[in-house]
C-alpha cells in the first residue's frame, strides 16, 4: 500500500519515453513507479489531467523581501505547478546568506541558486531605478563567489552574469571571462543573461562552454539569434559544441518573430523557463506554463514542451534525480490539464497570437505530499 496514488492521469515522463494513462504512486516521500491499478492510502483522481516529472523553471527570481524583482515561491509554486525553482543571480556572494536563511531552507518547494558573481547579486533593478550590477568592476567578486559555491554545493547549482548594454554597460563583456573564471573554479555551469548591444550575441556565445547556459535566447533585436532569417553562425556553432539555449521569457526577451525564424531552421529552444520575477508575472511571462503554451501555439509536441520543462533542465543542472518519474528517486510530479479555450498570448513586443488551448495547473506533489493549485 502506498502513501500516496495519481490515478488514471495521462502521464507523460520524457526521461522514460512513456505517454499513457497510467497511475502514478509514492511511498516515504519517493516516487515508487508507474503502474496500473495501484492502492494508496491516498488516492487523487485525476482523471482528464497530464501528470509529468516535477517542473523545474530553470529561471525565476524568488529571493522575495530580499531584492525588488523577487516574486513569492510558495505562491508561485503553486499557481504555476512548479516544484523545482531555480532562483538566477538575485543573490551574490555578498547576501547569499539572507536568501539561503529566509527564503530557500523555509520554502516547501525546492529552490536551488545560480549564484551571481556580482558581489549583491541583481540589486537595482526597479521600476524607477535601474543599476546595471555588472556596471562598476568594484562590484565582481570571484574569490568570494568561488568561496560562497563551495560553501553551499547543495544550493548552489551554478554561477550567473549578466552582460549587455543595460547589464554592464561600460564594462561590455568583461564580466563574463570573470563569471567564465569562477564557473571554471567551481566546477559548475554558467548562466549567462544577455540583452542589448554591446557585446553582440555572436561574441558572448563564442566564449561559452559545453554545458554552459544562454538565457533569453530568443529575444528580439537588436542581439536576436537570427539575422536575415537565418540562425547566426556562432549561435550554431555554439550548440554544436554543447552550449545549452534557455528562453528566459521574462519582461523583454521573448519575440515572436524570433521564434518563428529560430522554429523555422530547425533551432528548438534547449529548456523553457519563465525569467518570473515582479515586473513580468502579470505579463507578458507570467508564469512557466504560460511560456510552455507559447511553444505549444508555436507547433511544438506536447511531449517535447514538456521535456524542454522537466528533463532538459535536470540536465543543465546536473541532477538526474531531477526531471523523472522513476522508483527511488524524490516525489515529485506536476499535474496539469490542457484546458480548451481562446487564448489571447503576447511576447515582449506586444505582438499577441491566439492559441485554442492553455496549460493550466491543477496540483503538484512535493516529497510525496500532494498540494493543489493556487
Amino acid at each position: 500500500m502506498h502513501d500516496l496514488v495519481l490515478r488514471g492521469g495521462r502521464v507523460i515522463d520524457p526521461a522514460s519515453g512513456t505517454d499513457a494513462v497510467a497511475d502514478v504512486a509514492f511511498s516515504g516521500g519517493l516516487c515508487a513507479g508507474i503502474g496500473t491499478g495501484l492502492e494508496g492510502r491516498e488516492t487523487r483522481d485525476v482523471t482528464g489531467c497530464i501528470v509529468t516529472p516535477g517542473l523545474i523553471d530553470l529561471h525565476t527570481h524568488v529571493y522575495w523581501g530580499g531584492t525588488s524583482l523577487g516574486v513569492d515561491p510558495e505562491d508561485y509554486a503553486r499557481s504555476s505547478a512548479v516544484t523545482t525553482m531555480v532562483d538566477t543571480g538575485s543573490a551574490g556572494p555578498g547576501n547569499f546568506a539572507g536568501f539561503l536563511n529566509h527564503v530557500i531552507r523555509p520554502a516547501s518547494p525546492r529552490i536551488l541558486a545560480l549564484l551571481h558573481v556580482s558581489f549583491a547579486g541583481i540589486f537595482g533593478f526597479g521600476v524607477r531605478s535601474q543599476v546595471g550590477e555588472s556596471h562598476d568592476p568594484r562590484l565582481m567578486a570571484p574569490r568570494e563567489a568561488v568561496e560562497v559555491a563551495r560553501a553551499h554545493p547543495g544550493d548552489i547549482a551554478g554561477i550567473k552574469v549578466r552582460v549587455g548594454f543595460h547589464a554592464s554597460g561600460p564594462t561590455g563583456i568583461a564580466p563574463l571571462e570573470i563569471g567564465l573564471q569562477v564557473a571554471e573554479e567551481t566546477g559548475l555551469p554558467l548562466m549567462v543573461h544577455i540583452d542589448e548591444p554591446p557585446p553582440s550575441y555572436e561574441a558572448v556565445v563564442s566564449l561559452l562552454r559545453p554545458g554552459d547556459i544562454l538565457t533569453h535566447a530568443f529575444r528580439p533585436f537588436p542581439n536576436a539569434p537570427v539575422a536575415g532569417g537565418g540562425v547566426r553562425q556562432a549561435v550554431l556553432d555554439a550548440r554544436a559544441r554543447g552550449v545549452l539555449f534557455d528562453i528566459g521569457h521574462g519582461q523583454g526577451s521573448f519575440s515572436w518573430e524570433t521564434a518563428r525564424a529560430m522554429l523555422a531552421n530547425g533551432f528548438a529552444p534547449d529548456t523553457i523557463s519563465s525569467d518570473v520575477h515582479a515586473f513580468c508575472i502579470e505579463g507578458p511571462a507570467y508564469d512557466l506554463l504560460r511560456c510552455m503554451t507559447k511553444f505549444l501555439a508555436l507547433g511544438l509536441p506536447l511531449g517535447d514542451v514538456i521535456a524542454a520543462a522537466s528533463l532538459a533542465p535536470a540536465e543543465a543542472l546536473r541532477r538526474p534525480d531531477l526531471g523523472r518519474l522513476a522508483a527511488g528517486l524524490p516525489g515529485d510530479a506536476s499535474v496539469i490539464a490542457l484546458q480548451p479555450g481562446e487564448i489571447a498570448l503576447e511576447d515582449v513586443e506586444g505582438r499577441i497570437v491566439t492559441h485554442d488551448a492553455r496549460l493550466v495547473a491543477r496540483g503538484t506533489v512535493l516529497g510525496g505530499a500532494w498540494r493543489d493549485a493556487a
